[in-house]
């Protein structure tokens, strides 16, 4: 959800609304990255009898630029069709759903995996199956059962998942939006407050995940397993996106047929960076160009607009910058390039002078032991800005960014006047919400027993 409902057009889209995207080294399988795209915001447990679904007329992608230039140097897309058993019924299943062939399932969707070079197109897998919404324990009564199966390995070392999981996103909405006003700070505005700890908008949400795990030599852009963090080899750029054909034509019987080249509705790389970044006239123009196009966004990225409002807002708590005056040197390099080396001791993700929105992940940062939900911030160079990882706490990370924390890393003739430590007082440990295992993001809510988000 760091990136929902974050455009006018994307919000009346939601299967095409890439919601959050994520990269990390598998901390169960350190040999191996994981990529992960969520879509559709948002999703009510209890969502039936039409539950939430990927798009059949959408075209979802996972693009890896491993030679800093900004452009995909590999592809995979995903595309899904959906197969109803029984047109007669308005029932999601007819009975119980103890496996992916259950005939009591009755709308089902499959889909296929292509990965795209320069030089080849090669199709990795056609109609693997995706589990069903969890509908509720008498409908599904071993649901993890269901979603395990639809772990589908392909060979090589990579495997890959495509349903609904447990959204992974925390953060609280209802103070963000309400003039960011961060309950941690509430007295300083006389709102009286019984808990000064953040709501989490999120924990009883679903979404829907496109993942797939791939060794780290089918990466790289030479095919070498990256061991030196130093490398430039050994850093990756990454985002996704969403598809739709030019034109659509609609009969008087309310379907339709899709026509022309596919047109990129979505994407994401980093979190919030269109929420929050990019200003409302320009955001739909965001979501339709491609990342090395992104310098003619940098200005926002300089100059961000909640740097300019946190300060006024809580005098003390962050760093006022009025006096500051200068281009932001330290977004610019997280946001847009990456980290050079030297910045944070012995780390680097740098791709390179060409500004682009993407996740830079340097392969060769092994997967933390005890990870930091503050990421780099907290010590952990796995964490985010480093890629992102499902569980990071990319609003407080982003927040105390924006808000000055990181200027002394480029700048050191700056010194925070204060920056919060903790501005949404959330902690993501509600049981069930991650797993230790590939897609990593926990089994849905099921809707009989969580029937509201």
């Amino acid at each position: 959800m760091s990136s929902h409902r974050e455009a006018p057009a994307i919000a009346k889209d939601p299967v095409a609304d890439n919601t959050d995207t994520y990269a990390f080294v598998s901390p169960d399988r350190p040999d191996t990255v994981t990529l992960i795209t969520n879509y559709v915001p948002l999703e009510a447990p209890a969502g039936g009898p039409n539950f939430f679904e990927f798009g059949d007329d959408v075209l979802y992608a996972i693009y890896v630029d491993n030679d800093g230039d900004a452009e995909p140097d590999i592809t995979y897309q995903f595309q899904f069709r959906t197969a109803l058993r029984n047109p007669n019924t308005f029932l999601y299943n007819t009975g119980q759903v103890t496996s992916l062939d259950s005939t009591t399932w009755n709308r089902r969707q499959f889909y296929s995996v292509t990965r795209l070079t320069n030089d080849n197109t090669t199709v990795m897998a056609k109609d693997l199956a995706s589990p069903p919404c969890n509908v509720g324990p008498r409908s599904m009564p071993n649901y993890s059962a269901l979603a395990q199966a639809a772990v589908h390995g392909l060979g090589g070392g990579v495997n890959v998942f495509a349903g609904q999981r447990r959204e992974g996103f925390y953060v609280d909405l209802g103070a963000v939006f309400d003039l960011a006003d961060l309950r941690p700070f509430q007295h300083l505005h006389l709102i009286p407050t019984t808990d000064a700890n953040g709501v989490d908008a999120t924990k009883n949400a679903n979404v829907h995940t496109i993942a797939i795990q791939v060794p780290k030599q089918q990466l790289t852009r030479d095919g070498s397993n990256p061991t030196n963090p130093a490398a430039a080899s050994s850093v990756i750029g990454v985002w996704g996106a969403a598809y739709r054909r030019k034109a659509r034509i609609r009969t008087d019987a309310g379907d339709g047929t899709q026509t022309g080249p596919w047109v990129q509705v979505s994407r994401l790389g980093n979190p919030l960076f269109n929420e929050v970044i990019v200003p409302m006239g320009k955001k739909d123009l965001w979501n339709s160009t491609q990342p090395q196009d992104d310098n003619q966004f940098a200005t926002y990225v300089a100059r961000p607009e909640l740097a300019k409002l946190l300060p006024i807002l809580y005098p003390g708590v962050f760093p006022n910058l009025a006096a500051y005056g200068k281009d932001r040197a330290d977004l610019l390099a997280i946001l847009l390039t990456g980290i050079p080396s030297g910045i944070v001791g012995g780390f680097q993700n740098f791709t390179g002078s060409t500004q682009a929105d993407m996740l830079r992940l340097n392969m060769a940062i092994q997967p933390a032991g005890n990870p930091s939900l503050n990421g780099i911030l907290g010590g952990d160079l796995a964490g985010f800005p480093n890629g992102r990882r499902v569980f990071d706490d990319t609003t407080t990370i982003e927040l105390r960014a924006i808000a000055g924390a990181t200027i002394p890393l480029v700048d050191p003739t700056f010194s925070p006047d204060g920056a919060a430590s903790a501005v949404t007082g959330l902690i993501p440990n509600i049981a069930g919400r991650y797993q230790p295992t590939f897609p990593y993001l926990g089994d849905p809510l099921d809707g009989f027993d969580n029937p509201a988000s």
